[in-house]
């Protein structure tokens, strides 16, 4: 099992105790505006379920992300396969955290320790992001981390309806 430590953060293996906070941050539309509709229990505890199987499969994937100093889960951040029937393919980095770890730089001290091990561990070649075009935060984040986008590589998410979800931004990283 591999955990990653930075200075304030752990981000490891799911745990039975993260399903609550996980649904709860699921359940709150802000932290769900770029992601879609907010999510049920179940739909919540599934997506942990998917998250385990992936890791246990490829060796990477989703963290749970704990603040060191009171162990309290705040989030997660993790590599994952671009999904099917984007334009492009490859190895996504990708964040989520609860509304009261926002701004605190949490998205981004996880992120440089999950480029880290993507690149000096499992040797990726390049690690993208995705996210909406309206989505600033995280654009934030990803010009923090040394992260490029080209805007003839923005694209329509086909997997979205027409809205603000569908129209999305491509960054990219190479070791």
């Amino acid at each position: 099992m591999t955990n990653l430590y930075t200075d304030r953060l752990l981000l490891r293996r799911w745990r039975e105790s993260d399903l609550e906070p996980w649904a709860v941050m699921n359940a709150d539309p802000e932290v769900r505006e770029h992601l879609g509709e907010v999510l049920t229990r179940e739909q919540s505890d599934a997506s942990v379920a998917r998250f385990e199987a992936a890791f246990d499969r490829r060796g990477y994937g989703w963290w749970a992300v704990e603040v060191r100093e009171s162990g309290e889960f705040v989030g997660f951040a993790g590599l994952d396969e671009v999904d099917e029937g984007l334009p492009f393919g490859g190895v996504e980095i990708g964040w989520r955290l609860a509304r009261p770890a926002w701004g605190r730089g949490y998205a981004t001290e996880a992120a440089r320790a999950v480029l880290a091990h993507g690149f000096e561990v499992l040797a990726l070649p390049e690690i993208l992001a995705v996210t909406t075009a309206s989505n600033v935060r995280s654009q934030a984040v990803m010009r923090r981390l040394g992260m490029t986008t080209d805007p003839a590589e923005d694209f329509e998410d086909p997997s979205e309806p027409e809205g603000p979800l569908r129209h999305n931004v491509l960054f990219r990283i190479t070791p």
